[in-house]
């Protein structure tokens, strides 16, 4: 049998995370980079608005999977204003665009999982899951392996989403 080594997925595996997210909102943490110049690789995001954050999952699905986030730690989509509800929904077409962008991707899955018990990983803070996928992207490897493989490291994905994040600011603002 072959292996296949993805160490970075153990902190997700054993429950285990950093002592800063121990105790605090990763995405409320992330909210607070509000200079450009301070998104990077490290922290994952990629872009943000006056209320919504968007970054990189630190455990994707699918090569350049983003969450899409209102700063504001709120649980569910009741609980947003109408100024966060219209800019999540604008900040999920400007993901979407960048993501086609930088990866090219056949189609994209977009959910919300509201509540621990719907799979929410981080139930207290609403957050929107956009997943880029490709025809063919499915194999025997996470049926009878229990493993995804990731054709791109978080790093690479990181700077080609920020990048066409930056091109889209700089050509077409919708926010």
């Amino acid at each position: 049998m072959e292996r296949l080594w993805a160490p970075w997925r153990l902190s997700y595996l054993t429950g285990s995370t950093p002592p800063e997210r121990d105790q605090n909102c990763f995405l409320c943490l992330a909210a607070r980079i509000e200079n450009l110049a301070s998104f990077s690789p490290e922290n994952l995001v990629v872009a943000t608005s006056n209320d919504i954050l968007v970054i990189l999952n630190r455990f994707p699905y699918s090569s350049g999977h983003l969450l899409i986030s209102p700063k504001r730690h709120v649980a569910s989509v009741e609980d947003l204003n109408r100024t966060e509800s219209l800019a999540l929904m604008t900040q999920l077409q400007i993901a979407t665009r960048a993501l086609r962008m930088a990866f090219h991707p056949d189609g994209f899955n977009v959910g919300i999982n509201l509540g621990q018990i719907a799979g929410a990983g981080v139930p207290g803070h609403l957050h929107v899951h956009i997943v880029p996928r490709w025809n063919g992207d499915h194999n025997f490897m996470p049926v009878t392996g229990g493993t995804r493989v990731m054709p791109i490291l978080l790093e690479d994905s990181w700077s080609k989403i920020h990048a066409a994040f930056m091109a889209i600011r700089d050509s077409e603002p919708l926010a």
